[in-house]
């Protein structure tokens, strides 16, 4: 954990830092808040505890100052000369506490205890919220604005979707904004990715096995038709599962309804199931290995997604995305690009599309300095 103390007197800055870094927390110091904000700049802290009476720059000013920079930091505010109603304007500024001098142990590592328990609670929020909800789709490429135009009509009905598009274009991506946008949202969403899972174990994962029902299988599982009942089951690269898996799948389609392994039992399942792969399945159905009457079935909605090298100018719009994106995870600080070095990424060749670009922005952030240039992409990318 990273502690920021910022105070003009140097005994308050000394005994605050001796006693933090006793605690085994890692602690740097400013003398004002003009050289705090620029410390801010280029490192993350846990935790700052700021002085409000400063020369060069005074502690209000620092917190507003360090609140519009977006920065994720407990912010506690010191002050000798404490009233009521500076404490509440702090508070109301985006201070996380405020304390008073003379400055007592105890208070000081109950509060960086509770600021400790602030961050993360913060993080695991940014975190969940990206998993749930930050699947945002990022562009603005007519190609990617009829993927969201044709999502919005799509996405309140029951409609059975199709996903085409290359590997690493986004396609899950699909998925999960048709489950967030319909009436289903609030029940489950299930992802499968039908290529890694062994042809022999699919059906089990599928549809769920009886107790007994073959070796392994030890007790009564619930397949993911099931688990999904009342929600969305995304089926990630269909294309590469086994002929009588899809006759299954083609069964529940059809009629509602399932049996698990080793089972004659009928369960009934409520499920909207969207399907996307890599593949041609046209090219597929003409060589045996896709059931055609599967893929009318599944095929009631198709949305193709674009390549990136089909939507280049959404390159800028993503590399900025996937930089905060990877900097709220790792606490690495953000660079600027600089507009010759943005021009490769844009003209280079994107074989590994969305997936790729989010690999090199993360390689250019670990690798680079100050800001990214030309060079970095020379040296790193090409």
């Amino acid at each position: 954990m990273k502690i920021l103390i910022v105070d003009d007197e140097r005994a308050i800055r000394n005994s605050m830092s001796e006693i933090l870094s006793d605690e085994g927390y890692e602690v740097e110091v400013a003398e004002n808040g003009q050289q705090a904000c620029q410390m801010v700049e280029k490192e993350k802290y846990d935790v700052i505890f700021c002085d409000i009476k400063m020369p060069v720059m005074d502690g209000m000013e620092t917190l507003d100052r360090l609140t519009s920079m977006g920065i994720d930091s407990a912010i506690v505010m010191i002050s000798g000369h404490a009233e009521l109603t500076q404490a509440v304007e702090c508070i109301k500024k985006g201070a996380f506490d405020f304390i008073e001098k003379p400055l007592d142990l105890n208070r000081i590592l109950i509060t960086v205890k509770n600021a400790k328990e602030r961050v993360h609670l913060v993080k695991e929020t940014r975190i969940l919220k990206k998993k749930v909800y930050g699947q945002e789709m990022v562009g603005k490429s007519p190609k990617m604005e009829a993927v969201r135009e044709m999502i919005e009509k799509v996405a309140p009905t029951d409609a059975r979707v199709l996903i085409i598009g290359a590997n690493g274009t986004g396609k899950e991506l699909v998925a999960r904004n048709l489950h967030q946008k319909s009436s289903r949202s609030a029940m489950p969403y299930i992802e499968v990715n039908c290529a890694a899972i062994p042809s022999e174990l699919i059906e089990s994962e599928l549809f769920g096995h009886e107790k007994g029902s073959f070796t392994s299988a030890i007790r009564q599982h619930k397949g993911k038709f099931e688990q999904a009942d009342g929600g969305t089951l995304f089926l990630d690269e269909i294309g590469d599962m086994s002929l009588s898996a899809q006759a299954k799948v083609l069964r529940v389609l059809q009629e509602k309804k399932l049996s698990r392994v080793g089972s004659d039992k009928d369960i009934i399942v409520d499920v909207r199931v969207v399907a996307a792969t890599n593949k041609n399945l046209k090219e597929e159905i003409a060589k045996g290995t896709f059931r055609e009457d599967l893929y009318h079935r599944l095929s009631v909605i198709v949305i193709n997604v674009p390549t990136l090298d089909d939507r280049k100018e959404d390159i800028p719009l993503l590399v900025g995305h996937f930089m905060e994106q990877i900097c709220s995870e790792t606490g690495m600080q953000p660079r600027e690009v600089e507009p010759e070095a943005m021009q490769m990424l844009i003209d280079k060749a994107w074989t590994g599309n969305i997936r790729e670009l989010r690999n090199v922005v993360e390689r250019l952030l670990i690798l680079s300095g100050s800001k990214i240039t030309a060079e970095d992409v020379r040296n790193y990318v090409l």
